[in-house]
Parts: C-alpha cells; sequence; structure tokens
C-alpha cells in the first residue's frame, strides 16, 4: 500500500474514531433517543457498534466502544508502520 494510500484510510479511520467518540459523550448527555443529533450519530456507528456489543457487555456496562477505539486506532497504527 503506498503511503498516499494508507494516509487517506488513516484520515477515514480517525473520522470514524471521532464519530463514535462523540457519540459516547453525547450518551451520557442526551437521553431523548428522538434527538436528531443523536440519531444520527447512532445511524452511523450502530453497525460497528452492535456486533461488539453482543459480545463486550458485562452486567449492564456495554465496553463495546471502547473496544472499537482501541481497535481502530491498532489498525490504523498498522496500516501506517506497513506503509512506511
Amino acid at each position: 500500500m503506498s503511503l498516499e494510500t494508507a494516509r487517506l484510510v488513516s484520515g477515514f479511520l480517525d473520522l470514524v474514531f471521532w464519530i463514535v467518540l462523540v457519540r459516547v459523550l453525547l450518551s451520557w448527555v442526551v437521553r431523548d433517543p428522538a434527538n436528531p443529533v443523536a440519531r444520527f450519530l447512532g445511524t452511523l456507528t450502530d453497525p460497528l457498534l452492535q456486533p461488539l456489543s453482543r459480545v463486550f457487555t458485562f452486567g449492564g456496562l456495554d465496553f463495546s466502544p471502547m473496544i472499537l477505539l482501541f481497535g481502530l486506532r491498532f489498525v490504523q497504527r498498522m496500516i501506517l508502520q506497513g506503509a512506511m
């Protein structure tokens, strides 16, 4: 993979990281599921979080966002290291 392609993919993964992070932070503040911003962020992130949520929910605590955020950073670093 060329360095330019790796940077493009890395930028996309960075965008996904921030969208997930904003959704998590917003979920602590906005409890209204009809909120348009919360619905939009849910639409973007639910396909990534729901499969992880089935595996990483323990006693009512959902660790799927944390697993996804760590996973995104890991993949991002592997892609950038492989391109150099």
